[in-house]
């Protein structure tokens, strides 16, 4: 079959654009019979994925980096009839942080990504769903997209360092919730800093919010953290940097578990992503679930 590569060349502050011709000769270099558009505007993946759902292409390819990919995702699951099979997903790794592509063991290279496309290995991912929005890798509430509000206001600084410095003027702005959450196996109420929903272990590109996620395992991976102080959320910064022994998850006031859904209700109104765009610079209730191997990647 022919493939359908979905463009956004936005993704990387424009850097998919200027990457297009590499891929492109990456993709045909590997022998992948394929078909480009390119997305023009807000909400045009959308409508690119259903137009080549209903074409028949197969796989669909997100060019571009983690909202790219969610963007795609979430296209497919609502242009996808329920209990129908979803067109495979290829991924050319086109973004900032590509952390998606990163919990798939995907290369960064090209070449060698084209080459897994190429390849046809399918493996049934688990797909992530936040109220009415699909994901692939990630959502969160509290701080986590409270560092993505600030940092999409940053255009001076290009790369990860945008992470990292608008994660430290969140930290000194110390915004804080109460929450009362539930899940199937316990319930918590109290203050709270950050609500991590993980399909998979990395967000922007550095931090391991979720460590131990695994797009496989027919789960959510849950962090839940609360920091009083500033001082306190400064000494995490650096452990939610480690993949392994001394993540910040070891640290006190934090927990890590693994649901089928959740139910966050929250006193103030925080931001939220999915695969790290934001759907709300405000909201209070969000209903988390996970559908099991519903979502077929190519992978190495």
């Amino acid at each position: 079959m022919t493939a359908k590569v979905i463009l956004n060349p936005y993704s990387n502050r424009w850097n998919a654009q200027k990457r297009w011709a590499d891929a492109e000769i990456a993709l045909r270099a590997a022998g992948v019979d394929f078909e480009m558009v390119v997305s023009e505007r807000p909400g045009h993946i959308a409508s690119l994925t259903e137009q080549a759902i209903e074409d028949g292409y197969s796989p669909l390819i997100a060019a571009g980096g983690d909202g790219t990919i969610g963007e795609l995702v979430n296209a497919m699951g609502h242009f996808t009839a329920e209990g129908a099979p979803l067109t495979p997903l290829g991924i050319l790794p086109l973004g900032t942080a590509n952390d998606m592509a990163y919990g798939l063991k995907i290369p960064f290279d090209l070449g060698e990504a084209a080459r897994v496309i190429a390849s046809g290995k399918i493996r049934p991912a688990d797909l992530g769903k936040a109220n009415d929005i699909y994901f692939a890798n990630n959502s969160a509430l509290c701080i986590e997209p409270y560092v993505t509000v600030i940092q999409n206001r940053i255009t001076w600084i290009k790369g990860i360092s945008r992470y990292l410095v608008a994660a430290v003027r969140a930290i000194m702005d110390k915004p804080t919730w109460k929450a009362h959450l539930e899940w199937d196996g316990g319930t918590f109420d109290g203050p709270i800093s950050l609500v991590y929903v993980g399909n998979g272990p990395r967000s922007g590109g550095v931090f391991y919010m979720g460590p131990h996620a695994d797009p496989f395992d027919g789960k959510l991976t849950i962090v839940t953290a609360y920091r009083a102080t500033r001082r306190g959320m400064f000494a995490m910064l650096p452990k939610a940097m480690k993949p392994g022994t001394g993540s910040y998850v070891e640290s006190e006031g934090v927990q890590e578990f693994q649901v089928s859904w959740l139910k966050v209700h929250l006193d103030n109104p925080s931001p939220a992503h999915t695969d790290g765009e934001l759907f709300s610079t405000g909201i209070t209730d969000v209903d988390y679930k996970i559908f099991p191997g519903r979502l077929p990647i190519l992978v190495p």
